[in-house]
């Protein structure tokens, strides 16, 4: 189907149900093997939850679709096993540059600061981050990973949810704890649950070409406003594996999507902008609409909403699967730790409070790109094109520029699971952020913070000297790890040194730690297992974290 891509078909396997297997009620059952699905079943697989996720296909998706994903979701996809393949295959980039006709207008930066792992952004095919999944999922002995079935009904019981479920080999009916809803923009269960979606379509239509094609371009983010090659309408462009480069061109709401799609209409654009001697091969063509909605809550009693199921956005600022994988992130702790009674289902509420927040904050954003793209009046088009004159030479006109806010993790400042600060610190790691990356050694190699850190509950503890750490406080640091719900209490220092016996020690050998933790002696923070700060302090108290570890896992009475 595509010149640069060979795909794969998975192997249908008969579900032990058809096969004379005694009847069983599995922890959790996934719809929808796309990024996101598979992101929550390696999530809770590998945290010890078995897990069957059912896919009506048996291949990756077709087309690059997605193909932006941001430096947070990377970091979320390192823990997965997949970030490196992804960051190897991609194309990294941290610089995007906005055109106003034939000048450049505006340009940033996505990663100001060296010293992360990560690059701000990496473009990437949906099907390359979907095999790479695949083939880690398939690594779990406790997924099952269920090709060509495909969910016919979902019956909610208040203690899960049984479905029927349509294979080659006929229907069979499977039990579940934990419904978890992966299955995109057009949910089938969110329809049989005739759950509402609310918000906005707009009336605009977009051409996707990718084009195969050697060019010396940088690897960088390009958007023209009115270009001479496409008068009165924009144009992105991205490159992306394998010499494929992704063009988006506005049509208008009036154009015709199947005429659009034609290559002897998609040809002559191509070469407009590239110029007619610039080799170019058409690999994959689509015309969409989007639009901004979301669910009024992600959770409905046992069955949970991730993703495009749960909410959708423009394409403009990479927010979709980038969302959906944060979502996932979230969702997947939380749930482990009511599963093994650790925690009461009520935790699950924050899942929905917090990704609702981000969910509207990406609509906000979305919203906001594409009305600063596509004016629907005459006086918005002329302040549009005034603010780009403008920003040519003035830095304030700048800040109003919107090719598309890109994708940046939420802040959950109001999440309940938060403990408030109760002293001074300066920086971002605010209760509710994700944390930032820097870089460190253990055991005298170099590591990066968040590949040290996450997947269960920590406190990091900023010490002068590891070797200098007493007794009373080694004993309290092995206390919380010894707790029904365990915290890894992890020292940092700038100096090299060993701890008390038991406790890993991360050297800040550049500093980087204390200058974007305002970290000090004594300094501690509490991090979730998805990597967000629940609490922090000036001085270590071990009933504090206790008493901040029950707020952030809803076992506050």
């Amino acid at each position: 189907m595509l010149s640069t891509y060979q795909y794969s078909s998975y192997e249908y396997v008969r579900p032990p149900e058809q096969s004379g297997a005694d009847k069983k009620r599995y922890p959790v059952v996934i719809v929808g093997a796309g990024p996101v699905g598979l992101a929550a079943a390696i999530e809770l697989a590998q945290s010890g939850v078995p897990v069957v996720v059912l896919d009506d296909d048996n291949t990756v998706s077709v087309g690059s679709r997605g193909v932006c994903y941001a430096k947070r979701t990377l970091e979320i996809l390192d823990r997965l096993g997949v970030g490196d393949a992804c960051v190897e295959k991609g194309v990294s980039w941290n610089v995007g540059r906005t055109f106003f006709r034939e000048e450049e207008v505006y340009n940033f930066n996505l990663r100001p600061q060296d010293e992360h792992k990560r690059p701000g952004m990496i473009n990437l095919q949906q099907y390359y981050l979907e095999e790479f999944e695949i083939k880690r999922a398939q690594e779990l002995s406790n997924l099952d990973l269920r090709f060509k079935n495909k969910v016919l009904s979902v019956s909610p019981d208040g203690q899960g949810a049984t479905l029927q479920v349509e294979t080659p080999d006929g229907i069979y009916s499977l039990e579940t704890d934990w419904l978890i809803v992966a299955d995109g923009a057009r949910s089938g269960i969110r329809r049989m649950m005739n759950l509402e979606i609310d918000g906005k379509i707009f009336m605009d239509r977009f051409l996707i070409a990718d084009v195969v094609m050697k060019a010396d371009f940088p690897q960088e983010r390009w958007f023209w406003f009115d270009p001479p090659f496409h008068p009165g309408q924009s144009v992105l462009l991205h490159r992306q594996a394998d010499n494929v480069y992704r063009i988006d061109f506005q049509l208008g709401w009036q154009a015709d999507p199947e005429e659009e799609k034609k290559p002897e209409n998609v040809i002559p654009r191509i070469k407009a902008m590239l110029g007619d001697e610039r080799e170019f091969e058409l690999e994959w063509v689509s015309v969409y609409t989007f639009q901004c909605r979301r669910m009024n809550s992600f959770t409905h009693g046992h069955v949970l909403f991730v993703g495009d199921a749960a909410h959708q956005v423009s394409p403009f600022g990479a927010r979709g699967a980038n969302s959906g994988i944060q979502d996932t992130d979230n969702l997947c702790w939380k749930l482990k730790l009511v599963i093994e009674g650790k925690a009461p289902s009520s935790l699950l509420d924050s899942y929905s409070q917090e990704r609702v927040f981000a969910a509207d904050e990406n609509l906000l954003n979305s919203t906001r790109s594409t009305d600063f793209i596509t004016p629907k009046s005459k006086m918005s088009l002329t302040f549009r094109n005034a603010v780009l004159t403008l920003a040519r030479d003035h830095a304030f006109a700048r800040a109003l520029v919107n090719s598309g806010r890109l994708s940046v993790p939420a802040v959950l400042t109001e999440s309940p699971l938060n403990t408030p600060d109760t002293a001074e610190f300066a920086g971002d790691m605010v209760p509710g952020a994700a944390l930032d990356d820097a870089p460190m050694q253990e055991d005298g190699k170099s590591v990066w913070l968040l590949d040290a850190v996450g997947g269960h509950f920590m406190a990091l503890v900023y010490v002068n000297d590891p070797a200098a750490v007493d007794a009373a406080s080694a004993r309290a640091f092995r206390l919380l790890l010894d707790a029904p719900i365990p915290v890894d209490v992890v020292l940092v220092s700038s100096k090299a040194g060993v701890g008390p016996e038991g406790l890993r020690v991360l050297v800040d050998e550049k500093g980087r730690f204390a200058e974007r933790f305002d970290a000090q002696a004594g300094t501690a923070y509490l991090l979730r297992p998805d990597q967000h700060v629940a609490a922090r302090w000036r001085a270590f108290d071990a009933e504090a974290v206790r008493a901040a570890l029950a707020r952030a896992t809803s076992n506050v009475h």
